[in-house]
């Protein structure tokens, strides 16, 4: 999906905000940050993460807080809030299925998908995307959708499967520097056993489908189907016929891509023609 536009102006200070939290129900409690790791039953260096604003927590980090704490349900109510906090009302939904997901599928057309960009590439969306904003809205615009790759770090991740148009990968997106970093971190990746990338190369003539489009899965089962316009932001979709009509279209998309090991090959080679 394009993502052009996942973000609404103001503050993308959530797993900031967050963090404080941890941290003062971790001193209230007087543990020490490897105590308080034991007492939630995950690692310091999550708890690291979580404190200083890198990620924000998820669902079960949270439930775990309230264990600790003795509080029912507040911290999981906080962390829900604030996962919403910075994005337009209609990407929402989207956002929340995205977390809980148990397989992300998704075909690249425009752009690569949020869940694979750097930093610096995704800075270079936003900018085409919105020229006349600040470089502080563009920057909350970006740590926000940063956020979000925090779902391919929970302890079970969603099988995340991405077909990429070739074209996606020779399009010089921030410039030749920008878009070599772009494609070693795909590279790099794809090394994941949760993520499998194939690139829909020119030579496979027509796509199936000429718009990007995101297929949700949850429990399994394929569940909704997310799809953006230029005009009218994004939509979520779960009728049965529709997420049947994505999920067959997916299906062409795989097959007309090449394999794992020659879109890895082609990446590779287009990162040093980018380079070069």
């Amino acid at each position: 999906m394009s993502e052009a536009a996942d973000q609404a102006r103001g503050p993308a200070n959530g797993a900031a905000y967050f963090g404080e939290e941890t941290r003062a129900l971790r001193e209230a409690l007087g543990l020490s940050q490897e105590r308080f790791a034991e007492r939630l039953h995950y690692r310091q260096a999550q708890v690291s993460k979580v404190e200083n604003g890198t990620v924000l927590a998820s669902d079960a980090f949270a439930e775990a807080m309230d264990r600790v704490a003795g509080t029912p349900g507040v911290y999981a109510r906080l962390r829900a809030k604030l996962s919403k906090q910075g994005h337009p009302e209609w990407f929402v939904p989207y956002v929340t299925l995205e977390e809980s997901a148990s397989a992300i599928t998704d075909y690249s057309c425009t752009f690569l998908m949020g869940l694979l960009q750097t930093a610096e590439y995704a800075t270079a969306v936003f900018r085409a995307a919105h020229p006349r904003e600040s470089e502080d809205t563009i920057k909350e615009r970006v740590e926000l959708r940063m956020r979000r790759q925090a779902v391919m770090e929970r302890d079970e991740p969603p099988l995340l499967w991405v077909v990429v148009h070739e074209a996606v990968l020779r399009t010089r997106v921030g410039g030749r520097a920008v878009m070599t970093a772009q494609l070693e971190h795909l590279t790099a990746l794809t090394a994941s056993p949760h993520i499998t990338v194939q690139v829909l190369p020119y030579s496979a003539g027509a796509a199936p489908s000429h718009l990007p489009f995101t297929l949700l899965s949850s429990s399994g089962a394929p569940h909704s189907v997310y799809t953006e316009s230029a005009t009218h932001g994004g939509q979520m979709d779960d009728t049965t016929s529709v997420v049947a009509g994505a999920v067959g279209m997916f299906d062409r998309l795989r097959m007309a891509a090449l394999s794992e090991d020659a879109s890895l090959t082609l990446i590779r080679q287009i990162t040093e023609d980018h380079a070069t």
